[in-house]
């Protein structure tokens, strides 16, 4: 073991590339206004779509872009439930007929898991 040890470096922890040659992307600061008139900076690439409102990283209240437009609310469609989609296709008198046939077949043991039939008495 002591001869494959590593010795010098700490794994993980340090990079050993430097930042000789490396240009930077374009980048712009953004600031953002919290309800209560704090105000904090995001920096950004300038070829972000720059969100309207931020989470603040040091005390986690919402910012909203300084000088900023709200964006316009899009309209939210209500969740189509699985009813609502049975409902497309059927109605409810369907529905209840339907029902019905399969009741009576569940309770004359014709369909349904095996250990639910009702055994029937025989004839002597």
């Amino acid at each position: 073991m002591a001869e494959r040890a590593l010795r010098g470096a700490r794994l993980g922890a340090q990079s050993f590339e430097d930042e000789r040659g490396v240009e930077m992307a374009p980048r712009q600061e953004i600031e953002y206004v919290c309800d209560d008139g704090h105000s904090f900076l995001v920096v950004m690439s300038d070829e972000a779509e720059i969100p309207y409102e931020w989470e603040d990283p040091k005390t986690g209240r919402i910012g909203r872009l300084r000088d900023g437009t709200a964006p316009e609310k899009k309209e939210e469609k209500a969740a189509r439930t699985h009813w609502d989609m049975l409902l497309e296709r059927r109605s409810e008198t369907e529905l209840e007929e339907i029902l019905t046939e399969r009741l009576e077949l569940l309770r004359s043991g014709e369909i349904g898991p095996p250990h639910l039939h009702r055994r029937k008495k025989k004839s002597a």
